[in-house]
Formats: structure tokens, C-alpha cells, sequence
């Protein structure tokens, strides 16, 4: 598990005083909270360590490194109260630019105006003191974050009990698991009413009731008005969060504007040939979360390949499940997609306002029916999600779960044959 970690970070304090000039922390405004202006961060590489010697005698009147952008001459505004997601393939600068904006990088070149209190959840490595116990970093990051000491009194025992680490809030923060300090450097992070929430995929870590719990929480602070930028490889949590877009590549805006616009272009741009028929189906395991109990396919159990012809046989998905007695019913997401990792569509009960029921002892089961599929002849891969009632947070998956080979008896070419009619215009002379 990758271990994120808190930045505590309010007014610029002493040992913040090269950070100024570059990165203004100004009070909360009618203007954009967060200002970006031409940014830019380069970092020098040597070939080797006596290189950083070498240049630092001849005091730059020879090079002995060579120059890297991890980011160059990124410009956007973010209003209050909106979310903008960052996206990018590994490497694009997406971690870079969320540093700059929290104030632990230095700009090279161009600047970043931040208007209110920052808090945020990033893949620093550091974090907490390791020393500390649990109760001592809660109050000591919560006073850097601009909270007074009555303030955490009265919210301590909430970001304790958020955590779910009671037991062991007053041992040394080095004794702690991963998932254990995860915890607990969320919770104080969304716990001091933040202006500015900068999350780095944080909803991708921790248990799946933690998760859980972390997505609801960064929910009710965008209700309330506090302004995200949120980075995440999940391009369905991006798209269902996301009034706007950034997209990154090799440090430089590849595109900016409606998360409507730049994410079908993205995915598209990610889209690349993969073999996937080696890989197996995910089986579910006893977490005591919502879990798949069983997935019949035409009445085949899963791992199976299908035959199938186009526009004439009907695709039938049976899925058995059980959810936790303080959970609402899950949701069910259906996937299909090329064997080259294409998507082709995706299906969801809550899009469709199908509600899942279960029973007293949390079992439920739930079908669904493709009339004469309407996919062209090929090979395709069916994934099955098991997902929160908003159909964002995944419970549970098996991918793939089935390979349907399609065969069709015309020459229709593509993916997909679209019903239609057609009209002959009648000649009336």
C-alpha cells in the first residue's frame, strides 16, 4: 500500500521565507482561490555524484548537469467552491504541480497565488512526527493547520473516532502500519474545515470501509463549499467529481476545459493494444464489505467463454452478493470492452435508477438482461463491478468475468450495429 501522507500547511512560517515570492497564501477573496501563472519547475540531473562537486567549484561557468522539466508553463484558476482533477499519465508532472501549489516545492519559474487555508494529502513520505504518539501529531498538525487548542479539544475526540485508531492514539506514530497512519492523516486533514482540499489519489488507499468513509467525508466538504483538486488515475471518480479538467503531459498542458470535453479525449489517448486474455478474474475475499458470491452468464458460471451471434441472442448476467447490515444496497456496474482494452460501453443500476434490495442477512441477487446484443462480430472481454449506491466508490470486481466471441452472418462492420429504420423518398412526379 502506497502511504499518503499529510501536508500541514497554513501561513508561511519562518522557515517558509524562500517559498514567499513565488507562492502567495492570501485571504479568502471574491477572486479564484487558487491563481497559477506560467509555472514551471526544472530539476538538475548529474551522471554522477562528482559532478555536484564540480559544478559547484567552477560556480556556473561550465555545466555539468543536464536540465529535466518535470513541469513547464502551467497557467489555470480555480474558483470556491470547484473541483478541478488533474490527470496524466506517470511522469506528466501532476505530483509536481500539487507540491507547488501546496507550498513544499519552489517554482523555477512563473508563480502560484493561494487564497485560505490549505490542507493536503499527498505521497510525500513524510509526515507526522515519527516520535510523536498519534494524540500529540493530531494537535500538533492541527495547530500548523491555524486551529487554537480549543478548537482540537472539541473536534479531537471526532478525528479520533474517524480514524478508527482508539486504541492506540497515545503509542509513537513509528509503531503504526501504513494503514494505520493513512487513517489518521486523513482524518485530521478534512477534519479542520479546510478552504483549499488537495487530494493526490487518497481514495484509493485503506480498506474498503476507510475508503469509503473518505470518500463521504471529501463529499460533504465539496457540499459545503470548500474547493478541491483532486488527482486521480480513476477517470469515473474524476468524471463524477470534476466540474473541470486539467490534463498533463510531460509537464505541459495537453488540455484544459469541462471534464465533459477533456475525459472522452483522454481515455481515448490512454486506449493502447494489451494482451488481457492472461488475466484472471479478481475472486472475491471476506473483508466484510459488499462482496460478489457468485456471476452466471447465460446461466454459465463466470470464467467462461461465450458464443454468441450479433443481434439475435439475448446476454443474461445473474450476480449474487452480500453487503453489510450498515451499508445501503450496493450498486451494479457492467463493463464490456475489446480484447486490445478498448471500452466499449458500460452499464450501471444507478444510472439507470434501479435499486438493489437485500435481505436480512445481507444477501442479495440481482439480473441483467441485453436483448439480441448488439455487438459485431469479435471477441470481448465482461467486467462486473460491485460499487457504492452512487456507483462511485468499487466494492467488489471480477475482471474479466466472461469472454463473449460474437459472430454475425452480414458484413456490417465495427463494434456495434445501432438499430435503425430507413426511408425511401418516393419519386412524386
Amino acid at each position: 500500500m502506497c502511504c499518503i501522507m499529510v501536508l500541514l500547511h497554513s501561513l508561511p512560517g519562518p522557515g517558509h521565507s524562500g517559498l514567499r515570492k513565488h507562492v502567495k497564501i492570501l485571504p479568502m477573496t471574491s477572486e479564484p482561490v487558487i491563481s497559477v501563472k506560467n509555472l514551471g519547475k526544472c530539476y538538475q540531473l548529474y551522471g554522477q555524484p562528482s559532478d555536484r562537486l564540480k559544478q559547484f567549484l567552477w560556480r556556473g561557468r561550465r555545466q555539468y548537469f543536464r536540465e529535466f522539466w518535470a513541469l513547464r508553463d502551467v497557467s489555470f484558476e480555480v474558483a470556491k467552491g470547484e473541483m478541478l482533477g488533474i490527470i496524466g499519465r506517470n511522469g506528466a508532472g501532476k505530483s509536481t504541480l500539487l507540491q507547488l501549489l501546496c507550498g513544499t516545492l519552489t517554482p523555477t519559474t512563473g508563480q502560484v497565488e493561494v487564497h485560505g487555508r490549505i490542507a493536503a494529502l499527498l505521497e510525500l513520505g513524510s509526515g507526522f512526527n515519527p516520535e510523536f504518539s498519534g494524540r500529540e501529531n493530531v494537535y500538533l498538525s492541527s495547530y500548523i493547520l491555524g486551529l487554537s487548542k480549543q478548537e482540537i479539544d472539541e473536534r479531537f475526540e471526532e478525528i479520533v473516532e474517524f480514524s478508527g485508531i482508539r486504541d492506540f492514539i497515545d503509542q509513537p506514530v513509528k509503531t503504526y502500519s501504513s494503514g494505520m497512519y493513512v487513517r489518521l492523516a486523513f482524518s485530521v486533514a478534512t477534519s479542520v474545515d479546510p478552504d483549499i482540499l488537495v487530494v493526490d489519489e487518497a481514495l484509493s488507499v485503506g480498506d474498503g470501509e476507510f475508503a469509503r468513509k473518505s470518500f463521504d467525508r471529501i463529499m460533504q466538504l465539496r457540499k459545503r463549499g470548500t474547493t478541491i483538486v483532486f488527482c486521480s488515475h480513476n477517470l469515473f471518480q474524476v468524471d463524477a467529481l470534476c466540474n473541470y479538467v486539467l490534463w498533463l503531459d510531460h509537464g505541459k498542458t495537453y488540455g484544459l476545459g469541462p471534464s465533459t470535453s477533456i475525459l472522452p479525449t483522454y481515455g481515448q489517448f490512454l486506449d493502447s493494444p494489451s494482451d488481457t486474455t492472461g488475466k484472471t478474474i479478481k475472486l472475491p475475499t471476506d473483508s466484510g464489505d459488499a462482496r460478489i458470491h457468485g456471476i452466471w452468464v447465460n446461466g454459465q458460471k463466470c470464467q467462461t467463454r461465450l458464443d454468441l451471434a450479433s443481434a439475435n441472442d439475448d446476454l443474461t448476467i445473474r450476480v449474487e452478493f452480500h453487503n453489510r447490515s450498515d451499508h445501503p444496497p450496493p450498486s451494479l456496474g457492467v463493463g464490456i470492452r475489446t480484447i486490445n482494452d478498448w471500452l466499449v460501453c458500460s452499464m450501471g443500476s444507478w444510472v439507470d435508477g434501479i435499486a438493489l434490495t437485500c435481505n436480512d442477512d445481507g444477501k442479495g441477487e440481482i439480473e441483467l438482461i441485453v436483448p439480441k446484443i448488439p455487438l459485431l462480430k469479435g471477441e470481448y472481454l465482461l467486467d462486473i463491478y460491485l460499487m457504492c449506491e452512487r456507483g462511485l466508490y468499487v466494492y467488489d470486481m471480477a475482471r474479466p468475468c466472461a469472454t463473449l466471441a460474437v459472430s454475425q452472418k452480414n458484413l456490417e462492420q465495427g463494434l456495434v450495429t445501432l438499430p435503425r429504420t430507413w426511408r425511401v423518398q418516393q419519386d412524386k412526379s
